[in-house]
């Protein structure tokens, strides 16, 4: 195949599992094989059940637990700037405003120093995005949540499959939520869910991906409906389906035999050769977290970038920039943030997914290597 940056990474077990839902069940919508998941997600991650919530995307798990964070209230929550407009976009969709914060240039991760001086009588929230798949200090962001008296709604969407200091992302925190979108770590079509902390949060996300209507998830896992509903608060319709959650549990399953070793294999592979390039530096991580990385940021120093796109085009390898700093964008315009803008000017995301092999990583590395001595 022509070498792509991303892909997804599902063959004939992900289309088994669709037909049977398609032909074998009948009922497409949320039923038994969305509960089935959740369960083992739970397993997965070494929670219970109920404080898995299933979504049809990443953002609306975003969304939701914003929602269920502000809960009566609306006000502020702090965000790092370099991240996917999505969690910009979730917030402000929960009727809140995102108070865009500088980032760490040696991680792209929420400085928090930045991050207290932005504080306000508004703030109720901090969103820790895992930036390509990086839990950097999670530990320290979570004890500034608990002084400033903040809830934490963790933007993990690069994260599912990592573990920090042993501990599973997802396995801990109070709101953190995934993406299971065609190309992260496991994917289900679209798709993502929340892992909540305490039961009222979990069950206010619970029920408005359902519209709100009171309970309704309990009685779809048992092939019921809610004839006589009572609806309380604003809901969504953001439920995930049996055909998504059928491909999820396929690659679910796939994960730490075939995809985290993958991508682990390929990244260590990047970092060996890219370690002495001149005019490159990688994102630097805690040798105490296990990543499985989801996409491959590098830092082109010196003014390089653009000539190093371009060297790489030539050479039929596609980059991409992950992300357009949130505070630079017209919606969300705000105050300059110096570090942030200064890694945006250096970074380009490089292919990686399952799909390639050592002999694609060294051929990216060999271009990238005559780009940069080139100058």
């Amino acid at each position: 195949m022509t070498l792509r940056l991303s892909r997804s990474i599902v063959g004939q077990a992900e289309a088994d599992a669709v037909s049977r839902v398609l032909l074998d069940d009948g009922y497409l919508g949320m039923g038994n094989e969305v509960r089935l998941f959740e369960e083992e997600l739970a397993a997965f991650l070494g929670v219970e059940p109920w404080q898995i919530i299933t979504v049809n995307t990443g953002t609306a798990a975003l969304h939701l637990a914003v929602d269920a964070a502000a809960e009566s209230g609306r006000g502020e929550v702090l965000v790092p700037s370099l991240t996917f407009v999505a969690s910009f976009q979730a917030v402000t969709a929960a009727g809140c405003a995102p108070v865009a914060c500088d980032v760490l240039p040696e991680t792209g991760t929420i400085d928090l120093r930045d991050a207290e001086k932005r504080l306000t009588a508004k703030t109720f929230a901090i969103m820790p995005v895992d930036y390509a798949s990086n839990p950097w200090h999670l530990d320290e962001v979570y004890d500034f949540a608990r002084r400033k008296g903040l809830r934490v709604v963790e933007d993990a969407a690069h994260a599912f499959g990592c573990r920090h200091h042993g501990r599973k992302i997802g396995g801990f925190g109070d709101l953190v939520c995934f993406s299971f979108d065609g190309i992260k770590n496991i994917t289900s079509g679209e798709g993502g869910c929340i892992v909540a902390f305490d039961r009222r949060t979990a069950n206010l996300a619970s029920d408005a991906r359902l519209l709100s209507v009171e309970k309704d998830a309990g009685r779809r896992f048992a092939g019921e409906r809610s004839w006589d509903p009572d609806v309380k608060r604003q809901g969504y319709r953001y439920h995930m389906s049996n055909i998504m959650a059928a491909v999820g549990r396929v690659q679910l399953s796939r994960l730490e035999t075939e995809f985290a070793p993958a991508r682990q294999r390929l990244s260590s592979l990047y970092a060996r050769l890219i370690g002495d390039f001149p005019h490159a530096a990688l994102l630097r991580s805690d040798p105490e977290d296990d990543i499985v990385p989801h996409i491959l940021p590098v830092r082109i120093l010196d003014g390089r970038k653009d000539m190093v796109k371009e060297a790489l085009a030539g050479e039929g390898i596609p980059t991409g920039m992950h992300y357009k700093p949130n505070h630079l964008l017209s919606f969300f315009k705000s105050e300059p943030l110096p570090a942030t803008e200064q890694l945006y000017a250096e970074l380009v995301t490089l292919p990686l997914h399952p799909g390639l092999n050592d002999a694609d990583v060294a051929r990216v590395c060999a271009c990238l290597g005559r780009a940069l001595r080139s100058g």
